[in-house]
This record gives structure tokens, C-alpha cells and sequence, in this order.
């Protein structure tokens, strides 16, 4: 018998032909409506970070209850992303698209409009659920417009906003926040999305047929909240400062009923995911490596501002001004980290790239509060976007690269789900990293960490001394950070090879030494 991965190929042989291989007008159109609805979905996750401190105080509540504006937004993003991929089989990838930007448009004014914390957060989960829609939607229509042979090129397009997102949040936010107030932060939404939903309907390719069967009714209350539970309880360990039942509990939960998920898709015909797509073996070298590049990126994400605004004393502002270097780094490769992804294959641009990650990293493990910004912190983080530019969209079409036709919506999907999943985690995993170091070298308990040394630095008399224990604990985590990027090389490694033609339809299961009658 074949190869699964050599007969699966052969399944589409002959078909990567009849894709165009150069970004024609048609496909830039495609990617612009895209690439609008990511800005303004990026754009919004961070800047309203910014702005939850004056939500205290117009809505004269609590920081644990601020803080469900984002958790709220993220559950509901989380739980929406599963169906996304049966979605776009049963009602078309552009009606989706445009259903997406519509939540989340009506969803941005509604917020803007909160007239309490109550429905501030009620507002949010309808934009989560726009946003949960958003990318892996956004992902699967230039995928198909693309096809396999420019896939890498148009998804290093979509990976600008995703990275510039983060970037520009905190300019933007703190600028709104100060000249317009915090409701601007919502309004911003609307021009932008009004754009990304009229080039939407005029030029997303015409949905021609779709294929998707009934919903696995019993999958999505298994898979979606499971998925929202492990969120929920991750995203709680800084707050909590440890593994504490409020946080193992929901995720063992959530572990149980993705799991229960996983026995029953494997028994019947049309599961919510499609997880024989993990048969073919690229395709899981390539998922593994996302899952493990999300927990390194999503974690030095969180480090790099904190350590701006903890070591260096500076405001969010400036914090995000200084952070610009890894932006323009990442632009620099983006463009060209895709073409040769196309050319050469993704594992020979994401190996680099990771190695760049991995150096600039390593700059920021010997950096102490007396390093200089241009000559020592900026250069790093150029290479670090230089890096992420090489790496990030790289990664996700050497998933999307085996895939075409109906299986490219449930790729996407499945990609989404390990990148938001495992991104949290490594939030996580790198903020209960630094508050342990902080409480450690403070005494006090992990959850106090990061407070008692906010106090000890605003105190003149402690400064210095708090300083340089700071410093230290941040050197420290971003040694666990590289461990992370450098474990990350291990699956990319496999990826060196380019990958053969892609496969037109969900990997078949195995029956009896046979793959559906492929021998």
C-alpha cells in the first residue's frame, strides 16, 4: 500500500496546476476586504486594554469585574470558532464573512452605547462572536481564492495585521482614550468595518455551492464550551497566582468534554471537525509547530511590554512606541517570507525565522535597566520581528498549503481553535512565570508579585533596590521564553521538505488496511 501522505497527493495531482501562481487583481481585492476585517478585529482586542481603567471609573466598579470585558470577548470568541469551518461548507464563505463583520460592526456601536458594566459585557460577547468568526473565515476565503501555489504569499499579507495589531493598540488606544474618551475605542470600528464589508460584497468570489451537511448538534455542546472552559480556567492563573481550583477545575472540565469530542468524532460520519485531517502527517507537523510557536510568540507578547513598562518606568504610550522596531521588522520578511514559502516550501523560511526569534530573545536574557534602547533593546527587537515576520504566516500555510477545496475551511478552523488555545496558555505560562520570580524575590505570595513590586518601585527610598530585583526576574523569564522558541525548532525541523500537491477533500479514515479504496 501507498503512503497515506504520497496517495492523498495523488488524489488532487494535476489540480495545483490550474491555480494562477501570480497575486493577480482579483486575489488583492480578495485580500484587501480581508485584511480590513483582521485590522479592525486585531486593532479592537487591544485597544480596549487600554481603556479598562476608565471603565472602573465611569461604571464605578472593580478591576475582577472589568477584567470579564476581555474574558467575555475572548469565551465567546472561543466557543464560535469550532462551527466555523461546518459554516462556511454549509451557507458559503462570503455570507459568512459578511455575517461576521456584521456582529461585529453592530456589536462595536452597541458597546460604544454601554450604559452599564452589565451591558458593556453583554455587547462584548456579540462582537466575540463576530470576531470568533472573523479570522479562521477570513483564513479560508484567500486560501481558496489563493489556491496552494500562492497560499504562502497571500497569508504573509493577512500576517501584518495580526502582528501590527498588538503593536498600534496601545498608540491608538491611549490617544483615543485621552482626546475622545473610551467609547471612541468602540466607534473606531465602524468606518473601518463599514469598508471591510463593502469590499466584502463586491468582490468575494460569488458563493457557487456549498456542501456541508446538518450540524453535529452534540459535537458543538461538547467541543465549544469545552474549548471556552480550558480558556476560562488558563486565562485565570496570573489572577490567581497558581493553580488553584478556580482554575483547574473548569479546565479539567473543558479537557473532559474536548475529549469526549475526540472518542465521538472518530465514531461518526460528519463530526464538527474533521479530525482525520490529522492522518496526514505534514499537516500535524505543521498544526504541532503552531501550537507550540503560539505558546513561545503569545509569551513574549506579554513580556516585552511589561518589561517596557515595569523596568524601564514608561507609560502605555510610550511603551508601544518603543515596541516599533519589532513591527517594521516583521514588515521587512513578511512579504518576502511568503514568496518563498511558495517557492521553497514553509519549514526552509519558518527554521530561520525561529533561529532570528531565538537571538533576539537572547538579547533581552542579558539586558538590564542600564542597557541602552538603541543600541541594545531596539536592535533586538528588530530581529525579533524579523523573526515573527519569517515564521508566523509561514506556519499556518504549511498547514493550509496540503489542504484545498472543502478541506480548507476545516483546516482553518482547526488552526484557529490551536492558535487561540495554545496562545493563551502561553499568556499564561509566561505571566505566572514572572510573578513567581517577582513574589520570590519580594517574599510574598505569587498572586501579590506584581503589585507588591509596582509599590516597592514607586516608593523613591526602594527604587533602586527594587530595580535591579525586577530586572533580574525579567531576564530570568525570558530564559524560559528562548526555551520555548528553541523547542519550537524541534517539529519545524520536519517541515524542511516541500510539501506535494494538496488535498482537495477531508483526509479519509482507515478501513481495513485501505484509505476509503486508496491502496
Amino acid at each position: 500500500m501507498a503512503s497515506i501522505d504520497s496517495g492523498l497527493g495523488a488524489a488532487q495531482a494535476g489540480d495545483t496546476a490550474s491555480h494562477p501562481t501570480k497575486l493577480d487583481g482579483p486575489l488583492l481585492k480578495v485580500a484587501a476586504a480581508v485584511i480590513a476585517g483582521s485590522i479592525m478585529a486585531i486593532l479592537d482586542t487591544t485597544v480596549v486594554t487600554i481603556a479598562l481603567q476608565s471603565l472602573i471609573v465611569e461604571f464605578h466598579t472593580s478591576f475582577d469585574t472589568v477584567q470579564w470585558v476581555t474574558t467575555a470577548y475572548m469565551l465567546a470568541l472561543a466557543a464560535v470558532i469550532p462551527v466555523t469551518g461546518w459554516a462556511a461548507d454549509r451557507f458559503g464563505t462570503k455570507r459568512l464573512y459578511a455575517l461576521a463583520l456584521t456582529l461585529f460592526l453592530v456589536g462595536s456601536v452597541l458597546a460604544g452605547f454601554a450604559w452599564n458594566i452589565g451591558s458593556m459585557i453583554a455587547f462584548r460577547v456579540l462582537q466575540g462572536l463576530g470576531g470568533g468568526i472573523l479570522t479562521p473565515a477570513g483564513m479560508t476565503v484567500l486560501a481558496k481564492a489563493a489556491g496552494p501555489a500562492r497560499v504562502g504569499r497571500v497569508m504573509s499579507l493577512l500576517g501584518v495585521p495580526m502582528l501590527l495589531g498588538p503593536l498600534a493598540g496601545p498608540i491608538v488606544g491611549g490617544w483615543l482614550v485621552d482626546s475622545g474618551g473610551w467609547r471612541w475605542i468602540f466607534y473606531l470600528n465602524v468606518p473601518i468595518g463599514l469598508l471591510a464589508l463593502a469590499l466584502t460584497l463586491r468582490y468575494l468570489p460569488k458563493d457557487t455551492e456549498t456542501t456541508g451537511g446538518a450540524l453535529d448538534t452534540v459535537g458543538t455542546l461538547l467541543l465549544s464550551p469545552g474549548v471556552a472552559l480550558v480558556l476560562y480556567g488558563v486565562s485565570g492563573i496570573p489572577r490567581s497566582g497558581g493553580i488553584t481550583p478556580g482554575v483547574w477545575l473548569p479546565v479539567a472540565l473543558g479537557l473532559l468534554m474536548i475529549a469526549g469530542f475526540v472518542v465521538r468524532a472518530q465514531r461518526i460520519e460528519h463530526p464538527l471537525l474533521d479530525l482525520s485531517l490529522f492522518r496526514n502527517r505534514r499537516f500535524s507537523l505543521a498544526v504541532v509547530t503552531m501550537a507550540l510557536f503560539a505558546v513561545a510568540f503569545f509569551g513574549v507578547s506579554i513580556l516585552l511590554p511589561t518589561e517596557f513598562l515595569m523596568v524601564r518606568q514608561l507609560s502605555a504610550l510610550e511603551t508601544g512606541m518603543q515596541l516599533l522596531p519589532l513591527g517594521i521588522g516583521a514588515v521587512v520578511t513578511m512579504p518576502l517570507s511568503g514568496r518563498l514559502a511558495d517557492r521553497v516550501g514553509p519549514g526552509k523560511v519558518v527554521v530561520p525565522g525561529l533561529l532570528l526569534i531565538a537571538a533576539g530573545i537572547t538579547v533581552f536574557t542579558q539586558a538590564g535597566p542600564d542597557s541602552g534602547y538603541a543600541t541594545v533593546l531596539a536592535p533586538g527587537l528588530f530581529v525579533i520581528g524579523l523573526g515573527v515576520g519569517a515564521t508566523m504566516m509561514p506556519i499556518i500555510s504549511a498547514a493550509l498549503q496540503v489542504l484545498d477545496g472543502p478541506a480548507v475551511a476545516r483546516g482553518s478552523t482547526m488552526a484557529n481553535i490551536i492558535q487561540q488555545g495554545f496562545g493563551a496558555i502561553g499568556s499564561a505560562v509566561m505571566s505566572i512565570v514572572l510573578a513567581a520570580g517577582l513574589a520570590g524575590r519580594f517574599d510574598v505570595p505569587v498572586s501579590q508579585g506584581q503589585l507588591v513590586a509596582t509599590t516597592a518601585l514607586a516608593d523613591p527610598a526602594r527604587h533602586a533596590t527594587a530595580l535591579g530585583m525586577v530586572s533580574d526576574t525579567f531576564t530570568t523569564t525570558f530564559v524560559w521564553s528562548l526555551a520555548l522558541v528553541i523547542l519550537c525548532l524541534v517539529p519545524a525541523c520536519f517541515l524542511w521538505r516541500k510539501p506535494a500537491e494538496a488535498v482537495s477533500a477531508p483526509v479519509p479514515r482507515l478501513k481495513a488496511g485501505t484509505v476509503d479504496g486508496l491502496s
